[in-house]
């Protein structure tokens, strides 16, 4: 039965044009034991933790004067021989060098703080803007105290705003494009091998024309 008490009573009146007393109705169905089908909310996945957003410091202003000065973080997905994989990765805006990057089967808090965490061992971070989009993880309240703990500064692109990140995307296209589409992975051991074999190449051998031809690591190293 698909009625409540308050539909039979308007299909009654409708239908016979008599007028009868809901609680009257309700009292009777009780009786009868007839009761309507209830539809079933939707669960509701919004946030349910407090959550910071930072202000759009970077503003698409993607040139750096010095080394450590801007960072830009994202994740991207991997999807081979029917599995998914994460790839969180910070990079230089300086010399675009990828400083630190994590692999996950999750997609959540934890890949975007190792990454950190892994960043934080390799460069004195303190002072450093990290821009990033503002996925759940990134808006998280243990997310952004490390980065306090760190003496960093949070940025975060504008809501639905991919291009406030597109520098980050360009790494991800390359990666895909030189990389992970051409080969044809079976394990997760495969696939992680050759994300770190692309990305040392990326770092040390890759040149690129806005770095006077040379790798990352040399524009770095020469500069110093």
């Amino acid at each position: 039965m698909i009625y409540g008490y308050r539909r039979i009573k308007v299909w009654i009146e409708k239908k016979y044009e008599q007028h009868i007393n809901r609680k009257r109705i309700h009292r009777l169905m009780k009786v009868m034991g007839l009761q309507a089908i209830i539809r079933k909310k939707r669960p509701y996945y919004g946030k349910k933790e407090a959550y910071v957003i930072s202000d759009n410091l970077l503003n698409r202003n993607f040139h750096a004067g010095k080394p450590s000065e801007k960072w830009v973080t994202d994740i991207t997905y991997l999807i081979f021989n029917g599995q998914r994989l994460y790839l969180s990765v910070i990079k230089d805006l300086y010399n675009n060098e990828i400083i630190a990057y994590q692999i996950s089967r999750r997609n959540d808090l934890k890949l975007v703080i190792d990454t950190l965490k892994k960043a934080k061992k390799k460069r004195n971070v303190r002072g450093i803007l990290l821009h990033s989009d503002q996925g759940f993880q990134y808006t998280s309240r243990p997310y952004n105290n490390l980065i306090k703990k760190y003496k960093m500064v949070a940025s975060m692109s504008r809501k639905g705003n991919c291009w406030d990140n597109a520098c980050m995307e360009n790494f991800f296209s390359h990666f895909k494009s030189e990389c992970f589409n051409r080969c044809t992975f079976r394990t997760v051991d495969e696939v992680k091998r050759e994300v770190k074999h692309y990305i040392h190449f990326y770092n040390r051998e890759r040149f690129q024309h806005k770095l006077n031809n040379l790798s990352p690591y040399e524009f770095r190293t020469r500069v110093a």
